[in-house]
């Protein structure tokens, strides 16, 4: 890294002895190189900072589809297939549901409409259907407890009928306006203030601070179902790991700080007299107030079987002893060549690089609905020939880029985790990336537009 600007060296400035003049030429040559490799680390921070900030958030390039020149001793990156789009014909509008109920409305002529003929015979009907929707509503549940005047053995005692209008104690909110606050909150992502609105316009009152303590001690009824949740979860054949940011508010500070959602999902299939089974998914979320890998060490400690994540270093005392098996993200190495791409005014080897990925991801979406076994065969039939090119494509091209430009840390990713990312080939349980947890968390970023922070007391 170059501190400062050198100075500006005139003609009486160079040396006069020949040895002298060709080391300050190479010392020269040097700092130019190390400066053109901070140009290029900072215009592309730039690039994915404006991006970031003002660019759409689709990861797709225009023109993927092109060829480029490449050294004859190194592959070409395969062509995409043309895709052929069949000229479309309109289908009509798609019948409704045949489950809905509904209800029957009769049109008949009016009597000046019948007084205009002689004589009718009805002969059929017309029969069309329209949608209709029926705002929620609330209602008030009277709980009538039968109170008897008991007598036993010559004494006399008050017998009630045991009832339990709430799941919370002192409350009058019953399970399904509690499971309709957290649907709202954590589905819906309508924050507390808004859902305030809506029951006033149904003629309620019901206030946000009252609505926060019903949601706080609904979840901790909730917790019961955790133990028998993470159970189930630790016994899946594949495991997901992930986690997303969110702010933290600590009693006494005025500034937030940076604290984590940790994300972990449970999937996969298993082979069963013959049947492969699903493992029916489970996602369960763990907030932590840093990114130490103590966190998921702790709650994987039990697991044993494949744990599909990114390169995080923090993951790296989970497989040590075995028992869990590394599995590599193509969506997190395919995102650093992209980051690249997108700033390209001309594909370049970036571009590339994507192209190779792209083919794994054709493979897998030909086979995406087979059985685990028929998965398996399609990829170490069709998946591992191309990731042997693309491996030597990427030692070929690696050669020669600066250290710590962009384009040679997407190179040095793919090529130092490359072992985790081609495990996918070796059972077809496991997935090529991460993307199945990332969509379980991505309605938590959703949700941080309106939860600001977390807060810890004490």
């Amino acid at each position: 890294m170059v501190d400062m600007l050198p100075a500006a060296v005139t003609a009486g400035d160079l040396p006069l002895e020949l040895e002298a003049l060709q080391a300050f030429a190479l010392e020269q040559n040097r700092l130019a190189c190390v400066l053109w490799e901070q140009l290029e680390s900072l215009q592309h921070q730039i690039a994915q900072l404006n991006r970031a900030r003002f660019g759409a958030s689709s990861e797709r390039l225009a023109g993927q589809a092109e060829l480029f020149d490449a050294a004859t001793d190194i592959p070409v990156p395969p062509e995409p297939a043309k895709v052929q789009v069949t000229g479309h014909t309109r289908k009509g509008r798609p019948a409704l549901p045949k489950d809905l109920p509904r209800t029957r409305i009769e049109y008949d002529l009016s009597d000046e409409q019948k007084a205009a003929f002689d004589a009718l015979e009805r002969i059929g009907e017309e029969r069309s259907e329209t949608l209709h929707y029926e705002p929620s509503r609330l209602t008030v549940i009277e709980h009538i407890r039968f109170k008897y005047a008991a007598k036993k053995d010559g004494e006399s005692t008050i017998v009630t009928a045991s009832a339990q209008p709430s799941p919370l104690p002192k409350s009058n909110a019953s399970a399904s306006l509690l499971a309709n606050i957290l649907v709202n909150t954590y589905v819906d992502h309508l924050p507390l203030n808004r859902q305030e609105m809506r029951y006033a316009r149904r003629g309620i009152h019901l206030p946000r601070a009252t609505l926060c303590e019903w949601k706080l001690a609904a979840a901790e009824l909730l917790g019961v179902l955790m133990p028998p949740l993470r159970a189930h979860q630790l016994q899946a054949p594949r495991m997901h790991v992930d986690d997303t940011t969110l702010p933290l508010l600590e009693k006494g500070r005025k500034t937030t700080r940076t604290a984590r959602l940790w994300g972990y999902l449970g999937a996969g299939q298993r082979e069963e007299n013959g049947v492969w089974v699903d493992h029916p998914p489970a996602v369960v979320f763990q907030f932590a107030e840093s990114r130490a890998g103590s966190h998921p060490q702790g709650y994987l400690r039990t697991y044993k079987g494949y744990l599909q994540a990114d390169a995080y270093s923090g993951h790296e005392a989970l497989y040590e002893t075995g028992d869990i098996i590394a599995v590599g993200c193509w969506a997190h190495c395919r995102r650093r060549f992209f980051e690249i791409a997108k700033t390209q005014s001309r594909p370049g080897l970036a571009a590339q690089a994507l192209q190779w990925i792209a083919q794994l991801y054709a493979i897998e979406s030909r086979i995406n609905h087979k059985t685990p076994d028929l998965k398996y065969a399609a990829r170490q039939a069709e998946a591992l020939p191309v990731l042997a090119k693309f491996r030597q494509w990427l030692e070929g091209n690696v050669i020669g880029l600066p250290t710590q430009a962009p384009l040679a840390k997407a190179f040095g990713y793919a090529l130092r985790h490359w072992q985790a990312l081609i495990r996918y080939t070796e059972s077809g349980v496991l997935l090529p990336d991460n993307n199945a947890l990332e969509r379980q968390i991505r309605p938590i970023a959703l949700g941080r537009v309106y939860r600001r922070f977390a807060v810890i007391e004490g």
